[in-house]
């Protein structure tokens, strides 16, 4: 059980052990960053679950191999819809929820990215929640607790997923995306999220320029810094990737020099206008400015 599935060990050996005891709550709520395997754990335990063999999951029952086929009629996943998780996909959830198992004894059902339930759907949820009928288990996936309602993370036992190390991201790559010659770049970057290391797949030349750029900030012109901000800085959709990056840069340069504090406490200025719809040529602009003056002022 797992042993195809990278890091998180000690989850492993708990839902081993719940499986094992026959110890099933009624809902979880898988926590930790995103791309970090949650969905495969949350797939795995749930085909555990429905096994009708002793030895869980068996992968020859009936249960196991639908489940392997996308047919097991007791197991099912919600997946958002553009940006959002809506009352009436909810509505029909709970619908199925209700339905009897087929074939197995119990049914299983995954909200993947379940954060991104409005509070209107998260509030027809929380019946069931409350009052789920004996024979399912709700597991949902998300990467940001703190956009949950108090009541319904109080009705869901939470396990915690750490994201991958840089050896067990590495593998992962290496084996199931036949990724070779993976930059420590790449790796810091992405922090254990297999999606942000494939996206950074063919951009690893652009984030060799930026690191190129601000690792050497106190040796720069500012002339050649406002230039190099139109390489940098072009892609709206990127920034905040990009300033995360920097940021990282920056907390690495801390040790030499204190005054990168000022430049980081910059950054998430920066960000938070962003995300205030300021105007971005004058708000990256102020932003190259203020971290140059901070170092070189």
């Amino acid at each position: 059980m797992f042993n195809n599935i990278e890091g998180n060990q000690k989850n492993k050996e708990l839902l081993k052990n719940i499986i094992d005891t026959n110890n099933i709550a009624h809902s979880y709520m898988f926590v930790g960053k995103e791309s970090i395997g949650k969905l495969l754990f949350a797939k795995e335990f749930a085909k555990a679950i429905l096994c009708e063999n002793t030895e869980k999951p068996c992968n020859k029952c009936k249960s196991c191999i639908e489940f392997e086929t996308s047919n097991n009629p007791d197991f099912s996943i919600l997946e958002p819809e553009g940006t959002s998780i809506k009352i009436d996909p909810i509505r029909e959830f709970i619908k199925k929820v209700y339905e009897k198992p087929i074939v197995s004894n119990r049914k299983v059902y995954i909200i993947n990215d379940s954060n991104y339930m409005t509070k209107e759907a998260q509030n027809a949820l929380l019946k069931t929640l409350e009052e789920p009928p004996e024979y399912v288990t709700i597991v949902l996936i998300t990467s940001n607790e703190n956009m949950f309602l108090p009541t319904i993370k109080s009705r869901c036992t939470k396990i915690i997923f750490n994201k991958l190390t840089d050896v067990e991201l590495k593998e992962i790559l290496q084996k199931e995306y036949k990724y070779e010659n993976i930059s420590q770049i790449v790796l810091e970057i992405a922090d254990g999220s297999v999606k942000k290391a494939l996206n950074l797949k063919d951009r690893e030349d652009e984030y060799l320029k930026i690191n190129k750029v601000f690792e050497n900030l106190e040796k720069l012109d500012i002339i050649d810094l406002i230039t190099s901000k139109e390489q940098i800085f072009k892609n709206k959709e990127d920034v905040e990737e990009i300033l995360s990056y920097i940021n990282l840069i920056f907390f690495n340069k801390v040790k030499q020099n204190i005054k990168y504090i000022e430049c980081m406490k910059t950054i998430e200025d920066t960000k938070d206008r962003l995300s205030k719809n300021s105007n971005y040529d004058m708000t990256i602009d102020n932003f190259i400015m203020t971290v140059w003056e901070e170092i070189n002022g």
